[in-house]
């Protein structure tokens, strides 16, 4: 039987098709080398990813799309994986798969194996109070550490003068483009200029800092293993002046979001007693109800 993995908040019409899929899976001739069904919710469509380690016959793929037709009010859309993520493709054509941050004007499309916030409706809150403690003012230079698909670069662009997004995955930075393309497209007021760069995050040098430019605000939105290489390189710079080559500065302001406060913790110990910064403010959000996680928010300024 799959294993039926979803997000940490699961909207009700999405709980309704537990048991249905169940007997979905059981009915079909692939019940064996189907090992587990991925879900991603976006505004508009309930994705279901499929894994199946042999090729589906006729009729699976007609039941499957025949479960779609059956619960449309849950706005179903089959994907399917034969081997590794990037195999992952639509069965038939249908919506878009994205979020809104209505706030920026912006909407996120995004494949269903792309990391997202498993709540979209807190990532909104998460995203604005990130943006306005962060308090970008026109023409500030603004770099966004962990970047991902662009959750807070693309909003960051519709305040700053400059922006620049860095992830260690090519390919979600190959879609920050896409998307700031895409939402740049017939905007009123047009977003910041913005660069998107891979690398890799975890073993970043004070030189690479230097060479990545001046950035008057970072924000910081790493993965659980938080950001000690990028903490320590800044730290590096504020003791050893020499390293500033060409005028650099560290930012005046970090904003820091984290889904680990043992690591958001560590990188904050780096900052504030190495690095020269006073943590101003500091909170959390409740990103995943009934769990022992949150996603934490700390505020940095230069002393």
């Amino acid at each position: 039987m799959a294993d039926i993995r979803e997000c940490h908040v699961v909207p009700k019409h999405v709980s309704d098709l537990l048991l249905p899929l169940r007997g979905l899976i059981g009915s079909m001739d692939a019940i064996e080398t189907c090992p587990q069904i991925e879900l991603a919710v976006g505004d508009e469509v309930t994705a279901l990813v499929l894994r199946h380690l042999e090729p589906l016959s006729a009729g699976d793929l007609a039941k499957l799309r025949a479960f779609a037709q059956e619960h449309a009010a849950a706005r179903v859309q089959w994907w399917l994986q034969p081997k590794g993520p990037d195999t992952v493709q639509l069965l038939d054509p249908g919506p878009e798969l994205a979020y809104t941050l209505p706030e920026f004007g912006i909407t996120m499309p995004f494949r269903p194996t792309d990391f997202t916030q498993v709540n979209p409706h807190i990532n909104r809150v998460l995203v604005d109070r990130a943006v306005r403690l962060l308090d970008v003012q026109r023409g500030e230079r603004v770099i966004d550490w962990f970047c991902g698909l662009g959750n807070f670069t693309l909003p960051l662009a519709t305040r700053a003068g400059e922006v620049l997004g860095i992830e260690g995955s090519e390919a979600l930075v190959a879609r920050s483009r896409e998307n700031y393309a895409r939402n740049q497209a017939g905007r009123a007021q047009p977003l910041a200029p913005t660069r998107f760069e891979a690398r890799n995050l975890f073993e970043i040098t004070p030189q690479q800092l230097v060479a990545d430019g001046r950035g008057d605000r970072w924000l910081v939105d790493p993965p659980r293993e938080g950001a000690f290489a990028l903490s320590k390189a800044l730290a590096d710079l504020h003791q050893d002046h020499v390293l500033r080559e060409h005028g650099w500065t560290p930012p005046r302001r970090i904003v820091y979001v984290s889904c680990n406060p043992a690591t958001l913790a560590r990188d904050a110990g780096l900052l504030v007693h190495q690095a020269g910064y006073r943590c101003t403010a500091a909170g959390v959000v409740n990103m995943f109800p009934h769990t022992a996680h949150v996603e934490s928010m700390a505020v940095f300024d230069l002393q």
